[in-house]
């Protein structure tokens, strides 16, 4: 199967000035060969672009074959280390992107049933308590449910920092923290808000020996990714009220048989209701880049 290389919808983010740069978004695929899949990225995008040079591709596998992939077009690197167009090194100036595209929920309880209908043949529509397709099978009622879009902020930032910054140590906090939730506000986000999806750096610099060692120089453009999700309270699921529930937290729902007497069948009703914790807790500001 040979490698395709399509253009992102939300392509070409861009900052202009004295900080030009571009970044090309692409979606790769037709091969699980990491170095295969950055070649034919960079032979499909330009290697200018805005008067722009390429600095730097960057890929990250979405499944078996498939690739996200980011071309950064910027002024070229001084001599010095760091880039004679873009933030210094080990500054506090960092370049942000953000999408709102959501993210997909499995529920098997609605926000309100605002109707119901039912066949001359039955005296009225069973009444579910909320419940989401509600099947009989062998006698046995079951619940569905349905795949929903819940409201989801993905956010990413780069930053520039030296090699000095980026110790063994330091790759390890970020692995380490990868997968966890934030246990204090962070980026305007309260506790339990935001989780923290990784990230992946590229070393701009020259490898050079001398004395018998080996040294670098240069700088790291580390890009960061978060998801958020927002904190609950007062959620009512059936008649069981006041249920409270962190961005990131699972809740499941626990069903009983009872009689609907006017429809004179046995529904499905929310007996309880399970809120749980599957993300550890992490300390973000470790990070290195400010709350």
């Amino acid at each position: 199967m040979s490698i395709t290389v399509e253009e992102k919808y939300d392509s070409r983010q861009s900052t202009t000035g004295d900080n030009a740069q571009v970044t090309l978004t692409y979606i790769a695929s037709g091969s699980d060969d990491d170095l295969a899949i950055k070649s034919a990225v960079e032979s499909y995008a330009p290697e200018t672009y805005d008067g722009l040079p390429m600095q730097s591709v960057q890929i990250e596998p979405i499944s078996e074959e498939y690739w996200d992939a980011s071309v950064r077009y910027a002024e070229t690197t001084s001599s010095g280390g760091g880039t004679s167009g873009g933030p210094e090194p080990g500054s506090n100036e960092y370049t942000y992107s953000f999408d709102t595209m959501g993210g997909t929920q499995h529920i098997t309880q609605s926000l309100d049933t605002v109707g119901s209908y039912a066949d001359s043949s039955i005296p009225s529509a069973p009444d579910f308590h909320g419940a989401i397709g509600v099947s009989n099978t062998n006698g046995n009622a079951e619940v569905q449910g349905v795949d929903i879009t819940v409201p989801i902020y993905n956010f990413s930032e780069t930053h520039y920092l030296t090699v000095e910054q980026v110790t063994p140590e330091y790759k390890g906090t970020l692995f380490q923290l990868t997968g966890k939730v934030n246990n204090a506000a962070f980026r305007g986000l309260a506790a339990g808000e935001c989780l923290f999806l990784g990230a992946s750096g590229t070393l701009h610099g020259t490898e050079s020996t001398s004395g018998g060692g080996t040294s670098e120089d240069g700088d790291w453009e580390i890009t960061y990714r978060f998801a958020a999700s927002p904190n609950k309270t007062g959620i009512t699921i059936g008649s069981i009220t006041g249920i409270a529930k962190k961005g990131w937290e699972y809740l499941w729902v626990r069903y009983a048989d009872v009689e609907d007497t006017t429809a004179m069948v046995i529904v499905k009703k929310p007996v309880s209701v399970y809120v749980e914790k599957v993300y550890d807790d992490g300390d973000f500001a470790a990070l290195g880049i400010g709350t």
